[in-house]
């Protein structure tokens, strides 16, 4: 890292965490005991900071002077489409709608073409699903009974039973499935 980076990278850090604790210029500069003109120069990136200056002002902002100067962290992070989970199932693709798994929930996007289906694999004891159809119309079978959906329905039954999809539409059927797994172990 040169000099410019560096100044950069400590420019847009001091500005991004003195505006996440809600903290002024002029509030700052009080708690750290730098001059505001000297918080100023940071921000801009026309500083050289003394090490006594970073010190100050890494430890009024509760973090290290390294994060200071690293590089800013990303505000978010863009997954596309088609680097989520995808698998086909039946006449249906299932995906994913989040990148990262969250412990004991599945999300995922469900798209049945006209008269497609696909029989869903029971989860384990005291699970609960929840199917919503957005576009087109969903029928749900569970334990032999059938239950069909319309855009913008939500239906809720447990997943640990025996349960399929099929889009009886002559159009494309676009659903959202949420899992609640149970806990293991109760």
């Amino acid at each position: 890292m040169n000099d410019r980076e560096a100044a950069a990278n400590l420019a847009q850090n001091v500005k991004a965490l003195r505006d996440h604790r809600g903290l002024s210029q002029k509030r700052l500069a009080a708690l750290s005991g730098v001059p505001r003109a000297t918080l100023a120069n940071l921000e801009s990136g026309s500083a050289n900071p003394t090490l006594q200056v970073l010190t100050r002002v890494a430890g009024t902002l509760r973090v290290s002077i390294e994060e200071l100067l690293s590089p800013p962290r990303a505000r978010f992070r863009r997954y596309p489409a088609n680097t989520l989970a995808s698998r086909r199932r039946g006449g249906a693709t299932v995906r994913a709608l989040l990148p990262d798994p969250l412990q004991g929930l599945q999300l995922e996007r469900i798209h049945l073409p006209a008269g497609a289906r696909f029989t869903g694999v029971p989860h384990t004891a005291g699970t609960r699903e929840y199917l919503t159809c957005e576009s087109g119309q969903l029928e749900l079978s569970v334990s032999g009974e059938v239950v069909t959906i319309q855009a913008g329905d939500v239906l809720v039954f447990r997943g640990d039973q025996k349960h399929s999809y099929h889009n009886p539409g002559s159009g494309e059927a676009v659903g959202y499935s949420v899992v609640v797994l149970s806990p293991t172990g109760l």
